[in-house]
């Protein structure tokens, strides 16, 4: 059977965990969309291990695949599972011969072409994961089968190479024959690079036909756990475009992302990952937000009172919200019960995971948001526009708090354990996305959550 893991908001709800949890009993994990800007945070045996493209199920030496949904950069590829391998860590990854490679010329023109739309999109890692769907669109992107076949690989590069230095050039005014850019825009240059990783590729068997690699799989009773990067809301048809991602991170992409059919998918569970609040980086409406970041909250957004700043202080600092590398703030608020309906019909979920539950512990009160007031009518779902979004306010409901607890504890006794304001909130949370709770995350390791159903 299948698991897919779909993340129900705005990214970063912990789907990393919730594979590391379930996917002992899986025999395959498959990435079935985005790159390597999806950031993948598992505690194993007490040590932390940060993953942005292989799959999180390796960490349990399950064998890891990246399906033709996804966009490829061989050298993160090879970095993380050489890192892994240097921890004794095992690490069986296999590719998608149809998933597109990010080139590093994809990467150069990455942050230029955003800094060129300015507020017209989300901000981009500057990976070139945007760029690399924009090629596989135009039918000019190289696939990971390309780099395998030093003919085809050729061809690929001599239509496409010169397009992008000229795009460089006369578009962005930039020199193509910069020396900082290692030959980015050179045929010649990138041939030698791609043609490298194809080698270490078909060296170590890792190319594969996805969905016949997986279904084989299956066949000979193996069970598979799909699972996304990223959330609903930044899915590029189902999320508050234009900040979006540039794939389908919905339960729908599995099976395009995979190659299995939406009926295999469809015959699986599909688990919604929740966190207990809302956080986002980036900018964009967000109706239920509290207080304001400068630079990312917009100028007539968000809860800007003294209590709200400070309710948006003790959840960034109780849940770490907080840039890993630059330490800025990123915007929090409370849940919001509309994007979660939205996403609970866009993907069918059939379970959910709920975590960072601990983060609100300590509170007299915690309020979601309920539904949206636009324009003088109550709506519980989220408008098909961004524009229409940013008009909603939130209507709130409120919960009493619960107290800070040992959670460890919790953990090990079970669901009955949870306080019981803080399972009013679950159950709330399970009764209006008409979807059970199958695990509650009440701290950072593996050992602190609590499983409730196993959706094997």
């Amino acid at each position: 059977m299948t698991v897919t893991i779909v993340g129900s908001q705005l990214g970063d709800e912990g789907k990393g965990r919730v594979v590391d949890l379930f996917g002992e009993t899986a025999d395959v994990v498959a990435r079935y969309q985005g790159g390597d800007n999806a950031g993948h945070t598992v505690v194993h045996d007490g040590e932390e291990y940060k993953l942005s493209l292989v799959p999180s199920g390796v960490i349990r030496g399950k064998v890891g695949v990246l399906g033709n949904g996804c966009v490829v950069n061989p050298e993160t590829l090879f970095d993380e599972i050489d890192a892994l391998r240097e921890r004794d860590l095992a690490a069986d990854v296999r590719v998608a011969e149809r998933a597109h490679v990010i080139m590093p010329y994809h990467r150069v023109l990455d942050g230029i072409e955003e800094r060129e739309k300015e507020d017209l999109a989300a901000g981009t890692t500057g990976r070139g994961i945007g760029p690399t769907y924009e090629d596989k669109a135009g039918r000019r992107g190289v696939r990971i089968g390309d780099l395998l076949d030093e003919e085809v690989l050729r061809d690929r590069l001599e239509y496409v190479v010169p397009q992008k230095r000229a795009l460089y050039e006369q578009v962005f005014g930039g020199d193509p024959d910069d020396p900082d850019l290692d030959g980015a825009f050179d045929v010649d240059a990138m041939f030698e690079h791609a043609r490298a990783f194809g080698e270490r590729i078909a060296e170590e068997g890792m190319a594969v036909d996805a969905g016949s690699f997986l279904a084989d799989r299956m066949a000979d009773g193996e069970d598979v756990m799909l699972e996304g990067a990223q959330g609903t809301s930044l899915d590029i048809d189902h999320g508050v475009y234009p900040y979006v991602t540039s794939s389908n991170p919905t339960a729908g992409g599995a099976a395009v992302g995979t190659g299995l059919g939406p009926t295999v998918v469809g015959d699986g569970e599909v688990i919604g990952v929740v966190k207990a609040y809302l956080s986002r980086v980036g900018t964009g409406p967000l109706p239920t937000e509290l207080g304001h970041v400068e630079g990312q909250t917009p100028v007539d957004g968000g809860d800007t009172s003294d209590e709200a700043e400070q309710l948006a202080t003790y959840i960034r600092d109780e849940g770490g919200e907080y840039g890993t590398v630059t330490g800025r703030p990123r915007r929090v608020g409370w849940l919001d019960m509309p994007m979660l309906r939205h996403a609970a019909r866009a993907n069918g979920f059939t379970g959910l995971a709920v975590n960072h539950l601990d983060v609100l512990a300590g509170m007299d009160t915690v309020q979601v948001g309920h539904a949206y007031e636009f324009d003088g009518e109550e709506i519980s779902t989220m408008p098909a526009t961004t524009e229409k979004w940013g008009r909603c306010s939130a209507v709130l409901r409120e919960f009493e708090g619960w107290p800070e607890v040992d959670w460890a504890a919790v953990a090990e006794e079970g669901y009955d354990a949870i306080p019981e304001n803080a399972r009013t909130y679950l159950e709330y949370i399970a009764e209006e996305l008409d979807a059970s709770v199958y695990a509650v995350g009440v701290g950072p390791g593996r050992d602190e959550t609590v499983v409730v159903e196993d959706p094997w």
